[in-house]
């Protein structure tokens, strides 16, 4: 599995002058869809409540408007409710690189706690909704409850393992096989939360894909047409069916 075109620097800093205030609603862990990928297994019925209280709003992000931005204060966790984002990280010269698809149950803001500071920019794809989570009072649950402590052990964890399986596709896969990787990621966790594996919206465009995986969107557009003209997948504009999915994994 993966983990999280070079992003416009402009759209990033507009996006980041809208309003913090977005809509907020009530978050209920007990009604939602994506309650399997976020809820720590094991956790006591009568600990459901005080994680409920404890994730008590849900925030509306707009398509193109950042959640955070690189530099800003942190004391907020987030888990992605619906809809998706992509993570950015900015080169000391100014470029900018996605560095991971965030989709619906996957956390965001992780990267803020070693320094107190995001460190990269979460933007989002389409307009989403995310969980907020204060990590001062999510710190406090964990030492109460140890199925709150070991989920978010593993939330970090599994960042890791799908930081360093991004280093190697980008460091030993040809095009073809980190194209076919991203679209066997993107298929598998769209399985995960109930969704189709075989037919999706790919709401990052070819130039973040071209970014996320090292490649020039020139590259992207060339390896999915040849992917389509070999039968393996059929790509009508950001709508991806997967029509020979053993095909893609043998690439």
């Amino acid at each position: 599995m993966l983990t999280s075109t070079v992003v416009n620097h402009t759209t990033v800093r507009r996006a980041s002058r809208t309003p913090a205030a977005s809509p907020r609603t009530t978050a209920r862990c007990s009604s939602c869809a994506m309650r399997h990928l976020c809820m720590p297994q094991g956790l006591a019925l009568d600990d459901l409540p005080k994680l409920e209280a404890l994730i008590c709003n849900a925030r509306s992000v707009r398509r193109g408007e950042a959640l955070y931005r690189a530099g800003d204060p942190f004391d907020t966790l987030y888990a992605v409710r619906s809809g998706s984002l992509k993570t950015v990280m900015a080169h000391r010269d100014g470029r900018e690189q996605v560095t991971g698809l965030r989709l619906a149950g996957d956390p965001l803001g992780i990267d803020g706690i070693s320094t107190d500071h995001h460190n990269w920019s979460a933007v989002a794809l389409e307009d989403s909704s995310v969980c907020i989570i204060p990590y001062s009072a999510l710190k406090h649950m964990c030492r109460e409850t140890g199925a709150m402590q070991d989920r978010l052990h593993r939330l970090m964890s599994d960042q890791l393992i799908r930081e360093s399986s991004q280093m190697m596709v980008l460091g030993s896969l040809s095009a073809d096989e980190r194209v076919a990787a991203f679209l066997l990621d993107v298929s598998e966790r769209n399985g995960l939360r109930g969704y189709s594996h075989a037919e999706f919206n790919l709401r990052m465009t070819r130039e973040d894909m071209g970014s996320y995986l090292g490649m020039t969107l020139e590259t992207v557009s060339r390896t999915l047409s040849r992917f389509q003209k070999r039968g393996l997948i059929d790509a009508q504009g950001k709508l991806i069916r997967i029509i020979d999915l053993e095909g893609l994994k043998h690439l």
